[in-house]
């Protein structure tokens, strides 16, 4: 059958699950059949082979086959519920196991019954003891040593193991699918059929049918990709614009009321732009410039041309808070240089009356610039004459997204910003449907972020010099790669790291949490909280890392920093030092690794974004198992710009020769 038809095939037509594991899977993104097979691991695990108790060692994670005895002790308190239990292995060692808060235990855990038990052993007097164990049924564990253990992005209530199930049962019913990939291509490339791809992602028996299961499948991603992108260069290739602008002189005004001198990359860009508007055919033109580069006041004098020619412009901005951001910047220079522009900002939680208001103005015209998030793009609205749609950090948005959006008019100019550095031998490919324009100089006022890396042990000086500048007044930042807590305990996560700090710190510094699970309106709320310097430290997964320009948030710590690419390090590195305070930046390495090092210490020598890009795909390794995905980029789900650069390239030759 065809993958995409699974759409249509809810979670709850899966056997076992019931409306609570269909609640928990809504947590989790996931909604329907397709979703939970296109839901793939983070890392995987190889299960230790089954010992006896005289193989076993202290300190380490074994398996055990063992009998239970029949001195199995329950004990319920107030707080707590024991249950102890002796296993005795086939010649007659014995293991002590305790339990905590698992009060089924005493029906399952029957005299003369045999098990798996999985956990750290440690010594209890003369005798080996584990603690809180997994406990396999004796063929399933067998059975599960003859593949790697998948390790999914969990949320409470829900574990690897029962994802996995699913995810089992769900390739047992559904597959073979049919290839959407030319079969020659295939052959070409080596690449396996899509059915055992989407088999040996969740169920590899070694890594090297990993990395051949998931090369597939981003050749997958970036194939469709290109095929998207084609299309888009159909309609945008030499397409002659029904706006033609001319240089006004309330522009060129303006740009000689600007109280600082513009970058000669800022002053470079604003040509191209200008160039694209007054030459007769439709700009389609990407402004790629590391964080703090200046990139949007060239949006604002761009939209300015545009109102001053008689048109109307747009401005989409990926968060609510970053959208009313722009809004409050841009009105403050409208009415400081009496530039007479009308600027209104519409976003999802603006009010219904507020909405039909800017529905109306819109459409008769009187409005000049329009400011908000996805709201813009919305059915209902409608421009009187929209000739300039601007997306703000493009990447954020799917090419659909953006499509929507130049298409309220007739093919209007598109410009998109992002801050999202690219590897110079990929950015030719990447941006293949744009004009490309670069901004690689700061403006000399920006202070540069001192930076450093940290061990583990050293979490605390890092946290006592955080909390030394939120006391003087000023903001912190901490990230985290993981919402909660995961099969993987060496990962911080933003609620328990949260709990620590609110036990840590002071009653009178306020904390707040903000990860990607929270619904839109609430993040908006913490962010803005944030923003209004009503939160003093924020806990954060990379969500963060586009969508709030803070000039109070002075320092940003974070964690398990090995975990990420370079690129989103710098990114996040990004949030702080956009005011005039010195900024700090510490990077918490929390596994140790000379390798892992090498990769971090790259942060400490460059704030170039382009660089450092360039560096993160030099050291970035071909087929890791463990690290979190790297690229940032939220266009693909599995593939990785930087590690998968070939079948990139190849991708795009491909889907090029179908054009």
């Amino acid at each position: 059958m065809n993958l995409i038809d699974l759409k249509s095939v809810s979670i709850k037509e899966l056997k076992g699950v019931g409306d609570k594991n269909a609640a928990l899977f809504a947590r989790l993104g996931i909604e329907n059949v397709y979703d939970l097979i296109n839901y793939f691991p983070r890392s995987y695990k190889q299960l230790p082979k089954i010992s006896t108790v005289n193989e076993l060692k202290e300190g380490e994670i074994c398996a055990v086959k063992l009998r239970v005895s029949d001195d199995l002790y329950f004990k319920k308190t107030a707080k707590n519920a024991v249950t102890s239990v002796t296993g005795f292995d086939a010649s007659g060692n014995k293991v002590l196991l305790t339990f905590f808060r698992v009060t089924y235990l005493r029906s399952m855990l029957k005299k003369g019954s045999e098990w798996i038990f999985l956990g750290v052993v440690k010594r209890k007097g003369r005798n080996y003891a584990m603690e809180m164990p997994e406990i396999h049924k004796i063929g399933d564990y067998i059975e599960s040593l003859r593949h790697l253990q998948s390790i999914y992005p969990l949320t409470k209530g829900i574990n690897s193991k029962t994802i996995s199930k699913f995810v089992y049962n769900s390739l047992e019913s559904y597959s073979p699918f049919k290839d959407n990939v030319d079969e020659k291509i295939l052959k070409e490339n080596g690449f396996v059929s899509v059915s055992k791809a989407l088999c040996d992602i969740h169920f590899p028996i070694n890594s090297e049918q990993y990395i051949e299961a998931r090369n597939r499948l981003a050749f997958d991603e970036f194939y469709e990709f290109f095929k998207e992108l084609n299309e888009i260069k159909k309609k945008y290739n030499r397409l002659k614009s029904d706006y033609v602008f001319i240089e006004t002189a309330e522009y060129e005004r303006f740009k000689a009321l600007i109280p600082y001198d513009l970058t000669e990359g800022q002053k470079s860009a604003l040509n191209d732009i200008v160039d694209d508007l007054t030459g007769g055919f439709v700009m389609n033109r990407l402004i790629q410039g590391d964080v703090g580069c200046g990139k949007t006041i060239i949006a604002f004098l761009a939209c300015l041309l545009c109102a001053s020619n008689g048109y109307q412009s747009a401005f989409m901005a990926p968060t609510e808070v970053l959208a009313a951001q722009h809004f409050t910047k841009f009105v403050q220079m409208n009415e400081k240089y009496k530039l007479n522009m009308n600027i209104a900002y519409l976003s999802g939680s603006s009010s219904a009356s507020a909405k039909r208001e800017i529905k109306d103005e819109l459409i008769n015209g009187n409005i000049d610039l329009l400011i908000g998030t996805h709201a813009l793009i919305e059915e209902d609205i409608e421009f009187e004459s929209l000739a300039l749609a601007i997306t703000d950090e493009q990447h954020r948005f799917g090419v659909l997204q953006r499509n929507m959006l130049s298409a309220k008019n007739s093919n209007p100019h598109v410009l998109s910003l992002s801050a999202t550095p690219i590897p110079r031998t990929l950015a030719s490919v990447y941006y293949t449907d744009l004009q490309v324009s670069i901004i690689k100089d700061k403006p000399a006022a920006r202070i540069p972020i001192k930076t450093g890396v940290r061990k583990s042990s050293d979490r605390l000086d890092g946290l006592r010099f955080l909390y030394s500048k939120v006391k003087e007044g000023q903001q912190a930042i901490i990230v985290c790669p993981m919402i909660e807590e995961s099969e993987d305990e060496t990962l911080s996560n933003v609620i328990d790291y949260s709990k620590f700090l609110k036990e840590l710190m002071p009653d009178d510094i306020k904390i707040g949490v903000l990860h990607g699970r929270m619904k839109n309106a609430e993040k908006n709320r913490v962010m803005q909280y944030f923003a209004n310097n009503d939160i003093n430290i924020l806990v954060s997964t990379t969500v963060i890392e586009v969508g709030i320009d803070v000039p109070n948030a002075t320092v940003i710590l974070i964690e398990n920093a090995e975990r990420f690419g370079l690129a989103t390090l710098h990114q996040l590195r990004g949030r702080v030092g956009r005011g005039s305070l010195e900024s700090f930046c510490i990077l918490i390495d929390g596994s140790g690794k000379d390798e892992d090092n090498e990769r971090l210490e790259v942060m400490l020598k460059s704030d170039d974004g382009f660089f450092i890009a360039d560096e993160d795909l030099r050291l970035r390794g071909p087929g890791d198992l463990t690290g979190l995905r790297q690229s940032g980029d939220v266009r693909f789900k599995i593939a990785d710009l930087y590690r998968d650069r070939d079948l990139f390239v190849k991708a795009k030759k491909y889907a090029d020769m179908e054009a």
